[in-house]
């Protein structure tokens, strides 16, 4: 289909953002020419002031708009609890259950050779001598259940029970609401490592 070379140029664009293929960026391209002129200078004011005022905490290496971040300069956290995990938005995940009042560590990926990610492409050692300085009771580790979260977890913790810390997983397995039966075996092993009693 033929575009007006602003409008190709817009989906193209688009089309470059993560989960964005062809089809979608098409629609959402029309879509941001249909709605009104202040609503799309809202988006791109947004999207540029992100840009702007938006960096990593010198700490955890999570997002922020100060530095430290909001949740490292919290005094109500626990900060003997410290939780490792892949990206920023893996954060504001956890922190919406409201369950977890430690701090954090963001390593901005995972151990992948396939892409030639290593140990020094990650915030390993940022956090060892974050570890180095700061008095941590428990490490817990959480990274994705995947084989390069999985990787990495091994390759952590290989690094940080020498140095006598805790170190824990967090428990993997059958999401709340599904059946046994549509689990798959890795799903369910793992379910069943992390079984705990029940009180």
């Amino acid at each position: 289909m033929y575009f007006a070379e602003p409008v190709a140029k817009l989906i193209e664009q688009l089309s470059k953002l993560p989960g964005i293929g062809p089809k979608t960026a098409q629609k959402l391209a029309l879509h941001l020419l249909e709605t009104p002129e202040e609503e799309a200078e809202a988006l791109a004011t947004a999207i540029l002031t992100a840009r702007k005022n938006t960096r990593y905490c010198s700490t955890c290496f999570n997002l922020t708009d100060t530095d430290p971040c909001a949740i490292c300069q919290n005094p109500s956290r626990n900060r003997k609890l410290l939780m490792v995990v892949e990206e920023p938005r893996d954060v504001a995940v956890i922190e919406k259950t409201g369950s977890f009042n430690g701090i954090y560590h963001v390593l901005h990926g995972a151990l992948s050779p396939i892409k030639g990610i290593g140990p020094e492409d990650l915030k390993v050692r940022e956090l060892l001598i974050r570890l180095s300085k700061e008095p941590v009771d428990e490490i817990i580790l959480a990274t994705n259940p995947t084989i390069e979260g999985e990787a990495t977890a091994m390759y952590l913790a290989s690094l940080l029970k020498p140095l006598n810390f805790k170190v824990t997983r967090i428990a993997h397995g059958l999401p709340v609401g599904s059946d046994i039966e549509y689990a798959d075996e890795l799903t369910l092993r793992k379910a069943l490592e992390g079984r705990r009693i029940l009180e």
